[in-house]
């Protein structure tokens, strides 16, 4: 094995591969600060390093796992000590950014809020966005083919992908780097390593569409007595706002109240904790009238009784005061002992019953069962943080059963924008055919002969 590290150094250079307790003193994701049990980490400066250290890895069939920002919830860049870890912070430019052409060329290494806070300097916006923006990577949002809180009007990572740049298991470097939106020649290689988990190759850079920068932003709380309700404000803001909905979050009272309790940061919104709280962003380019708009537009929503009370956020700290609610997933996570988030789908309508009867199976058999709920809802994603007091973790099994289950039967998914990594993968054939799973694996076999990338994730 010292054989291999000594080849490894030759190619990265003596700060391109970590050791030891260098390794050691870095965690393993986010929900897990226990020292990094990798064999070494990778940490390339260019795609050329990256090639000729996989070659290496591949001549010597020692397994990959690639670790971007560590923001996931699956274990999907967790590795052993017989494997060796793969980190491209180093690979972190901004290459290009083409505020006519609307694109921006981009290292695998670049975390999303620099891409964001790039973007803007030109009147552009990068339309995915998500709470660990200062921490996930653009490469890791593409190989889990991250969502966020701008999927119902923009999409997943996937529909901003123009072309990547992607190293393979043997070292060889594909490239479909054009900034094209119309190119139909032949197949689209690069969805392939779209939510592919770093199984299939890795990202070291991509070319990402942007969007005209919006000029006003229009943000409020709404407080709402029934899911029945929120269903209803969704369509009917769908209707009124049009494409200028980007954003419809939905906090349910045990979040609420949760996250209030823990951290007395928060000023509360509403004199008393609302059966779901609802985040709505609108965005525009008329200055003079989008503000006006809204309001008018949410006044009528008040009348027609889709909602019970308001706070409009009118400058950007206020915006600011009402995400920080929404977005304070460390005060959720450790104030729940022992707890476990589930990020999962399903068709909005499905939603409530699902919750319900999830909350009542698990009260029924473990008394200190408790299950908060959030999430993007106007595109079918809720996230679960469910904590059952002493009986965790030994009763975790039967937990994700109760979970990932029902999904199936109601057209859901196990798995709505973390992917499937360790943690679920016994379940995927809830979601995919015993086919489907097969032709997976032939591709893997093909592009990764040897079985070097992220073996044992996904299936």
């Amino acid at each position: 094995m010292q054989t291999f590290l000594n080849q490894l150094e030759r190619v990265l250079g003596g700060s391109g591969l970590l050791t030891g307790e260098q390794v050691r003193g870095r965690a393993s994701s986010w929900l897990d600060s226990s020292p990094n049990q990798a064999l070494a980490i990778m940490r390339p400066e260019s795609t050329e390093e990256l090639s000729a250290a996989l070659k290496v890895c591949n001549q010597h069939k020692v397994s990959v796992v690639a670790m971007g920002g560590l923001t996931g919830l699956v274990n999907g860049a967790i590795a052993s000590t017989s494997e060796v870890g793969l980190s491209l912070e180093r690979m972190n430019k901004i290459v290009e950014l083409d505020p006519i052409q609307k694109t921006a060329v981009v290292e695998a290494g670049v975390a999303l809020q620099v891409l964001h806070e790039a973007a803007s300097v030109h009147d552009c916006h990068f339309a995915v966005d998500l709470g660990a923006r200062g921490s996930a990577t653009i490469g890791g949002m593409i190989s889990t083919n991250a969502g966020g809180t701008e999927v119902l009007r923009f999409g997943m990572m996937r529909e901003q992908v123009l072309g990547l740049e992607v190293v393979l298991a043997d070292g060889r470097v594909m490239s479909s780097m054009r900034p094209l939106l119309k190119n139909n020649t032949g197949y689209d290689l690069k969805q392939l390593f779209i939510g592919a988990e770093g199984t299939l190759g890795i990202v070291t850079k991509a070319m990402v569409r942007l969007r005209p920068r919006p000029l006003t932003h229009c943000c409020a709380l709404l407080a709402v007595e029934s899911f029945e309700e929120v269903l209803q404000l969704l369509a009917f803001l769908q209707q009124r706002a049009g494409l200028s909905l980007g954003t419809f979050e939905v906090m349910w009272q045990s979040f609420y109240d949760h996250v209030l309790a823990n951290n007395k940061a928060h000023k509360a919104p509403f004199a008393q904790s609302p059966a779901f709280t609802v985040i709505v962003e609108c965005t525009g380019t008329n200055i003079e009238a989008d503000q006006d708009s809204f309001e008018a537009m949410l006044g009528e929503a008040f009348e027609q009784g889709l909602c019970i009370d308001a706070v409009l956020a009118s400058t950007l700290d206020q915006q600011g005061a009402i995400w920080a609610i929404r977005d304070d997933i460390e005060t959720l996570m450790s104030a729940l002992p022992n707890g476990i988030m589930f990020d999962v789908s399903l068709p909005i309508k499905h939603i409530d019953s699902y919750v319900e009867q999830l909350k009542q199976t698990l009260v029924g058999r473990w008394d200190e069962a408790q299950v908060i709920t959030f999430g993007h809802v106007g595109d079918g994603n809720i996230h679960l943080a469910i904590a059952l007091g002493k009986h965790l973790p030994a009763a975790r099994d039967a937990l994700e059963q109760y979970v990932y289950t029902p999904l199936e039967g109601l057209s859901g998914s196990i798995s709505a924008e973390h992917g499937i990594g360790l943690d679920k993968k016994r379940y995927l054939p809830l979601n995919r055919s015993s086919e489907e799973i097969a032709l997976m694996k032939q591709i893997k076999a093909v592009l990764d002969p040897n079985n070097i990338l992220n073996p044992g994730k996904i299936f």
